[in-house]
């Protein structure tokens, strides 16, 4: 059989050659959705600053859901200080440094502050032989600063300098300058301490030589059945960033998002490619069926050959994904989805696992694709394999126009739910409406083609008569094109506008709620000041000003019934908040958001009580004191600053919003303080320019549009160069090449305009709906050149394909070409 299966290979090499293109495409792809996701997994941060430490403690920082993967806490979760002289008595420990980490800055003799990060003078036991010129600090008003922060301020050794330290600005004598690699300003421990309310970011151990094992489990043993968490070996390089687990729990969600649109463009590209080069063969397969071959091994000759041509091809795509997913990785870094040292895991898995899944895809579709031949007595398939089966199947035809329906159900969500969640279902319902036409398309293309058959004018040319009969005689193959035309048509203008109207939707809703003329923030000193809202409320000229701050919390939400974890974006606000933002608040008042409060987007009984998870991890119940109908563009929650404080990095307050009758004149006074960046606006909006998610998705669609597209080039290649028997039959009964060139060109047009018009119609339904749930309008918010695009583009692809091999198989004579062809 493998013998017999290379030499039919041969005869079909266009057919083949479709299929191995599908196949390195798809090869690629996979492996990279899943070099990314076992990056999540498995990818750690280098060690750099715990390089010294041989143990390091630290606070969970990621929250398990029941049943579902970790999610990674973007705040840091602190342990208490008390812990660190606990842990100095476990035998074989030789130092024992609690570091602490906050937000400094000192101020130059100009008072332009110079960004550094705050740590305990213990710190510098884990840089590598710090050079230290002066003395530690010992008292509350003594710092030492490296010596790339002291040049900058232009400080050295024995100055005294102003510093913005945790919000705190103070005046400090500097006591040493210390070469260390990082920005830092080093205060007392007992002063550092105080910054972060007697709290550590971890706990970092120093072991006696060839001692890290055991210490490592005596501290186990002295912690008990707590679950903090003791870290050795490259497992410290996550502790370091409380952001590395956030980042890397992105990773599988995101590889999971990509993988099932982008399994089922491969399994369509796949399978189409096969089943041209299945057809092919028909009447190879019908003679072997004449000759004895047993339906088995029918199917197993069919699937053998793909699997020959589809093997290197495989190969050589796996290879491929790694390199995309190391360019995937780079636009994620750049976008700040993923801190710049988390590398990517390379392992051999995600290729084997590609390699794996691909072939099953290739023997099933394969085998599918012979099925029908394969079941034929041997005459039947004999006398059938010169012919298209005429009639498509009902039930297929059936359960085609079903799918159909339930995609204009789902599409229906986003009238009923406008939340993202909601948003997305229009993507969903456009592709599942183009496996509904994938099924029902070879009826649909038969139907079209009888009516347009039946309104030809009786004086018709000849090519234009030929080429309706073709599509009305084989609808069958010209159904197999037009679905993966409009599949390019309703996946691009789905995901697109999708993603365009979904942010239109949320711009709207952030501006609709910022009633500030003006922004403050404080970015150099990695928050606002604590005295910076009072200073600014006495301000002439300001009316009203309120801190604005946003964090993550992992709020409890319902999918298909079922209750959720997931990590959502929320704000903290104060009461004052009620007269800077328009929350659109439908009951409660957010005068009452202090203490224990939260007010929630959406219908909620108020004074109710809800459970969640704050950014540190920490679980809290808060009641409920008002909801408001702005939970597209704010958020599911919004958390009482009360609540939250404590409970974030930093701690402070990220910006304040201010209201105002003459805004010129209270941003010049404003600007007066170095410290302050005043901004126009509330600061919240995002229309300023394309959100990283939404550059995501383009990339992606980018990718897998391109994908599809070349699978449809393949397909319309292959097919048409199967045709040429058919084409030298015509040639030799009277038919010109230039006749059938019209002809064929007509057979484009009628296959471009029935996916054109297919795809526009499943499009236009979910997008329609879409635009009326986030808008209030029937028109998507997008590009105005992005329908003529796609429809240039589909045609292009379309004619060019079909043209290119129409030429090639014209230029033999007719007997060379039919003699080659059988």
């Amino acid at each position: 059989m493998l013998r017999l299966a290379l030499q039919t290979a041969r005869r079909r090499v266009a057919a083949l050659v479709a299929v191995a293109c599908a196949m390195f495409g798809g090869a690629a792809l996979v492996t990279g959705i899943g070099v990314i996701a076992e990056s999540g997994l498995r990818s750690q941060m280098p060690v750099e600053r715990l390089a010294r430490a041989d143990v390091v403690v630290s606070a969970p920082q990621s929250h398990q859901p029941p049943e579902d993967l970790p999610i990674g806490l973007p705040e840091r979760n602190r342990l208490p200080v008390e812990l660190t002289e606990r842990l100095a008595g476990v035998p074989d420990v030789t130092a024992v440094i609690g570091d602490v980490s906050f937000p400094a800055a000192v101020l130059s003799a100009q008072g332009t502050p110079v960004t550094a990060s705050g740590h305990g003078w213990s710190a510098t036991r884990l840089a590598d032989e710090p050079g230290v010129t002066g003395q530690p600090p010992t008292r509350p008003d003594e710092l030492a600063v490296d010596a790339g922060t002291a040049a900058a301020a232009g400080v050295q050794a024995g100055d005294r300098v102003n510093a913005v330290v945790a919000g705190r600005t103070a005046q400090f004598r500097v006591t040493a300058v210390v070469t260390s690699p990082e920005p830092g300003l080093y205060f007392a421990d007992d002063t550092a301490i105080q910054f972060t309310e007697r709290r550590v970011d971890f706990i970092a151990i120093q072991a006696a030589p060839g001692r890290t094992d055991n210490v490592a489990t005596a501290v186990r043993e002295a912690l008990g059945d707590n679950d903090l968490v003791v870290s050795t070996g490259a497992d410290r390089g996550d502790v370091e960033s409380p952001g590395a687990a956030a980042a890397r729990s992105f990773l599988p969600a995101l590889a999971g998002s990509m993988a099932g649109v982008t399994l089922l463009i491969i399994g369509f590209i796949v399978a189409g490619a096969l089943s041209v080069s299945i057809a092919g063969q028909r009447r190879d397969l019908a003679l072997l069926r004449a000759v004895g071959a047993s339906p088995k091994q029918i199917r197993g000759l069919a699937a053998g050959q793909a699997t020959l041509m589809a093997a290197p091809a495989l190969v050589l795509g796996a290879g491929a994904g790694y390199l995309l997913a190391d360019l995937f990785r780079g636009m994620l870094v750049g976008l700040g989805f993923l801190p710049a040292g988390l590398p990517l895991t390379v392992s051999p898995f995600p290729a084997v696992a590609a390699l794996l899944l691909l072939l099953l895809v290739v023997q099933a579709a394969a085998r599918g694709s012979a099925w029908r031949t394969s079941r034929l007595p041997a005459t039947e398939a004999v006398s059938e394999s010169r012919v298209e089966p005429r009639t498509p199947s009902k039930t297929r035809t059936y359960a085609g126009v079903l799918l159909i329906v339930a995609a204009n159900v789902i599409a229906v969500i986003p009238l009923v739910s406008q939340t993202s969640l909601g948003a997305n279902t229009t993507a969903i319902a456009g592709i599942l409406a183009t496996v509904g036409l994938g099924l029902c398309g070879p009826a649909m293309v038969r139907w079209v083609s009888s009516v347009l058959a039946a309104k030809l004018p009786a004086r018709v040319s000849a090519p234009t008569w030929l080429a309706v009969a073709n599509t009305n005689g084989y609808a069958m193959r010209v159904a197999g094109a037009v679905t993966t035309l409009a599949m390019a048509v309703v996946f691009t203008l789905t995901y697109t506008l999708t993603q365009t109207t979904l942010i239109t939707a949320i711009d709207r809703d952030v501006e609709a709620t910022g009633k500030a003329e003006l922004h403050v923030t404080a970015p150099a000193t990695g928050g606002l000041p604590q005295d910076a809202l009072d200073a600014i409320t006495t301000t002439p000229g300001v009316k009203a000003a309120a801190p604005v701050s946003t964090t993550t919390v992992l709020w409890p939400g319902s999918v298909f019934g079922q209750i959720q974890v997931e990590s959502s974006s929320a704000l903290i606000l104060t009461p004052a908040a009620a007269n800077v933002l328009d929350l659109d608040v439908r009951s409660g008042d957010l005068n009452d958001l202090t203490g224990a409060t939260v007010a929630v987007s959406g219908d909620a009984d108020l004074g109710s009580e809800v459970g969640f998870h704050l950014g540190d991890g920490t679980f809290v119940k808060a009641k409920v004191v008002a909801t408001y109908g702005r939970g597209l563009g704010i958020g599911e929650v919004v958390v009482s600053r009360d609540l939250a404080i404590g409970h974030t990095t930093s701690g402070l307050d990220q910006r304040i919003l201010i209201r105002t009758d003459d805004p010129g004149t209270v941003r010049a006074s404003l600007a007066s303080n170095p410290v302050l960046v005043v901004g126009e606006g509330s600061g919240l909006a995002t229309g300023t320019g394309i959100p990283p998610e939404l550059w995501i998705n383009i990339v992606v669609l980018g990718v897998l549009l391109g994908y599809l597209l070349l699978g449809i080039a393949n397909k319309l290649v292959a097919s048409t160069a199967q045709r040429r028997a058919e084409l030298a039959n015509l040639r030799l009964i009277g038919a010109t090449a230039r006749q059938l060139r019209r002809m064929m060109r007509r057979e484009a047009s009628v296959i471009c305009g029935i996916a054109l018009v297919t795809g526009l119609v499943l499009a236009a339904v979910p997008i329609v709906l879409l635009s009326l749930g986030l808008l209030g309008q029937p028109w998507p918010a997008g590009p105005v050149w992005l329908l003529p695009l796609v429809m240039g583009v589909v045609v292009v692809i379309a004619f060019a394909a079909i043209e290119l091999p129409t030429w090639q198989a014209l230029r033999p004579p007719p007997v060379d070409a039919r003699n080659h062809q059988s």
